[in-house]
């Protein structure tokens, strides 16, 4: 029988444009406040699995795996790297829960980290365009920009869906963001704002889009029946799941839909014995606002085409009946995309602890973290609780 999962610490860097901290200065800052929130010693860490997306691009460092336990003081115990576009660090908590799980592992670090600001912009998008398919797509122009817009364009032909309402969800993450100390962005931002803001990829416009960030975000998970040894607090992993689909958008017979997420929040779901009804809140991947609005329709939190109308309604704010990114989301927290997953799964264990402060959500006992790589060819969806079972 496998075991279950708990974490018991979680750290983080701010996220943002660290000009004087490299790959080494981030991993070891996130690494360090994970060992600390945890109470444990360097000698319990069995294993380290860490995400990233494209370190050599954009830092000119591969063999990641090996730089982790280097500058965190932990050889010589085997660390790896995962690799899955923006999903890199849910792919590296799913791997960790796995070895935990199989009874070889006690105690696993996992985490992520990307250095994105140190290449100019176009190489960013040639980086960033590796998640594509690049003989289809990425070699004739097509963009991340351009393949959500695709997306938005179609969802708002074929439901409704207007301007205004994709605009709603960065007002909605900026405003979170102002209680989030780890947020890029600390600035509220109008619909107006939004719709003013310069042309990206028609029809969607700069404050549309995650920025580019550098950032770290690490987990210590641990067997959940040793998990009382190191926090009062621990939070339980109810749920890991990955599913896949086309690296390609014109291979897939409906845009307006990431089947990867249909298919891995119905897994994750039965795995955790829960329904929608159950998640008192959601980090969802909103890399492009389009896709916070399509990724509540994929969970299951909303009907196919009302996304739209579920921001509107205020729904989907703290406070309302399924709050949605908290943290600030890509959006306005920030999206180095090797931490993105483990930052949002930081979210919602602070949620869970009621460490949140001013963007806690009152009684919340559980949890769902929803990561895309690429244009959904990779998703993984965790679910979260308070409880054991």
């Amino acid at each position: 029988m496998m075991r279950d999962v708990a974490i018991v610490g979680v750290g983080m860097t701010k996220f943002g444009e660290h000009w004087k901290k490299g790959l080494r200065e981030l991993i070891s800052e996130a690494g360090i406040k994970a060992v600390d929130d945890a109470g444990i010693s360097g000698k319990d860490i069995q294993l380290i699995v860490g995400g990233s997306m494209s370190s050599g691009i954009f830092a000119g460092q591969e063999h990641t795996g090996a730089l982790f336990t280097d500058y965190l003081g932990l050889n010589p115990i085997p660390a790896i790297r995962t690799e899955a576009a923006c999903a890199s660090s849910s792919v590296a908590l799913s791997t960790g829960v796995m070895a935990i799980q199989s009874g070889r592992y006690n105690c696993v670090v996992v985490g992520g980290v990307e250095k994105m600001t140190d290449v100019y912009g176009g190489l960013a998008t040639t980086a960033l365009a590796g998640a594509m398919d690049r003989d289809n797509e990425a070699h004739f122009g097509l963009t991340f920009p351009g393949v959500y817009a695709l997306m938005a364009k179609r969802h708002m032909h074929q439901y409704g869906t207007t301007r205004e309402q994709i605009a709603m969800s960065a007002v909605k993450n900026h405003e979170n963001a102002m209680h989030n100390p780890n947020a890029q962005f600390h600035r509220k931002i109008t619909v107006d704002d939004v719709l003013k803001s310069p042309l990206v990829a028609d029809p969607l416009r700069l404050l549309d889009c995650s920025p580019i960030a550098d950032g770290a975000a690490s987990l210590i998970i641990v067997p959940a029946d040793k998990a009382k040894q190191y926090t009062d607090t621990p939070i339980y992993i109810r749920a890991s799941s990955q599913a896949s689909d086309t690296l390609s958008l014109y291979r897939r017979s409906d845009i307006t839909t990431i089947g990867a997420t249909i298919t891995a929040a119905q897994n994750a779901y039965k795995q955790a014995g829960m329904t929608t009804k159950d998640i008192h809140f959601a980090e969802v991947h909103d890399c492009f606002t389009i896709n916070e609005i399509i990724s509540t329709e994929d969970l299951g939190f909303a009907r196919k085409g009302d996304g739209g109308r579920l921001l509107q309604s205020g729904e989907t704010m703290i406070g309302g009946k399924i709050p949605v990114n908290t943290s600030g989301g890509l959006k306005a927290k920030g999206h180095p995309v090797g931490a993105t997953g483990a930052a949002q799964v930081i979210e919602a264990v602070e949620q869970l602890r009621g460490d949140a402060g001013g963007r806690q959500v009152d009684g919340a006992e559980n949890g769902l973290t929803h990561n895309v790589g690429g244009s959904g060819s990779t998703v993984v969806v965790h679910i979260f609780s308070r409880n054991r079972k």
